[in-house]
């Protein structure tokens, strides 16, 4: 055996002493596996708080106020970073929290599972009352957007909230938020494939209109320029 070969001899036997008998390839999947547990989120370890200190639940719960659809696990688990499971019992324990079976009072909304998301809904019980407030003690003018929003949702129901915004080129959000609240709109069914919601008119429309029914809207094809931006469809 050549020097050189001894030397090279001589260091495989030192590593693999210094590492107590275990290849580099060992090392290394050691290594990754290290990696994949740090990975995991710090819920598992910290009891479901996440890495700024609040708790998973009440990150959910804000995401939740303000959703106007249901939302997925998958979504929700994206939206905060953290494991599907940690996710799943995080909603468990808000709806627990929102119908007062965890020592808390009971909230006058819910958090319930529909079309195989979650969202927030007002109690049934308590329909009457935010009914009464939407509609006769809140009864600011709609907005320029909020009307074109509801000519679109009138003329092409049932429509969804993405469909509304490609024939508007604007972000329709907020806008449907207020037609639901008002009560001139409402969710007409969810696409089973797609989860959306789709939209549509309500007797309350007729009212403000002054009309019986939908037949009674004006042709709108005489107001487009070739029947264009959607409404190709329509007389």
């Amino acid at each position: 055996m050549t020097p050189d070969a001894s030397m090279t001899a001589v260091d495989e036997v030192s590593t693999s002493s210094t590492n107590g008998g275990v290849s580099t390839s060992s090392t290394n999947e050691m290594g990754a596996t290290e990696r994949l547990g740090r990975g995991v989120s710090t819920s598992s370890t910290n009891g479901g708080v996440s890495t700024n200190g609040q708790p998973i639940e009440r990150r959910l719960e804000a995401i939740l106020m303000v959703a106007d659809e249901p939302q997925s696990l998958v979504h929700l688990a994206t939206a905060v970073a953290h494991p599907l499971v940690d996710v799943r019992e995080a909603i468990l324990r808000l709806v627990a929290d929102f119908d007062g079976k965890a020592g808390t009072v009971r909230r006058g909304f819910e958090l319930r599972e529909v079309a195989g998301g979650w969202r927030i809904y007002v109690r049934p019980e308590h329909d009457p009352v935010v009914a009464d407030f939407v509609l006769t003690q809140n009864p600011s003018r709609l907005s320029q957007a909020a009307l074109e929003t509801l000519a679109v949702i009138a003329y092409k129901q049932p429509i969804s909230r993405g469909a509304v915004a490609s024939i508007r080129a604007v972000n329709v959000d907020s806008v449907v938020r207020t037609l639901l609240g008002r009560g001139l709109i409402t969710e007409a069914f969810t696409d089973s494939e797609t989860g959306a919601i789709n939209y549509a008119t309500t007797d309350l429309l007729l009212t403000q209109l002054g009309i019986n029914s939908l037949d009674e809207l004006p042709l709108i094809s005489p107001l487009l320029a070739d029947g264009a931006n959607g409404f190709e469809d329509l007389p």
